[in-house]
């Protein structure tokens, strides 16, 4: 109940936005577990040649204010080299590094949510960011639709 107490101004802002703002955020919904979408989660993104760097705990903070929950993880990853290049030659970049997912149960299901990536090719003139982030777009959608 807190959670959807949590999510209801969200989803109000979101009502109100144009359509493109729903092309902002990439999420799937999994009817597998928690603990086996994280595992799909993971396999899918070292398959497609990213490296996980770390799985942070979000919901320590949500519990210490009053909220259930136990299954609240973001999934940063990455290509080293990749990360290494734009953030020595792009330092503009580094707010937006590394990529990340979060993940979350919700009832039954777990779902999976980023920003797309896209999203930030209009902030940067260089094709070579552009053709980086359209990349990741058609990479994280392709991790996200191959979870079950």
């Amino acid at each position: 109940m807190k959670r959807l107490l949590l999510l209801t101004p969200l989803l109000f802002l979101a009502a109100l936005a144009t359509p493109a703002f729903a092309e902002d955020l990439l999420m799937t919904r999994s009817s597998q577990a928690f603990p086996e979408t994280m595992m799909s989660l993971q396999e899918g993104i070292t398959k497609h040649g990213y490296t996980v760097s770390r799985v942070q705990r979000v919901d320590i903070g949500l519990t210490a204010m009053g909220y259930e929950t136990d299954k609240y993880r973001v999934v940063f990853f990455g290509k080293p080299d990749e990360i290494r290049w734009l953030t020595d030659n792009h330092p503009e970049t580094i707010p937006y590094l590394p990529p990340k997912i979060a993940i979350f149960a919700e009832a039954n299901d777990t779902l999976m949510v980023a920003i797309n990536p896209a999203h930030f090719a209009q902030f940067f003139d260089d094709p070579a960011l552009k053709d980086v982030f359209l990349r990741w777009e058609r990479d994280f959608r392709a991790i996200l639709n191959a979870v079950d």
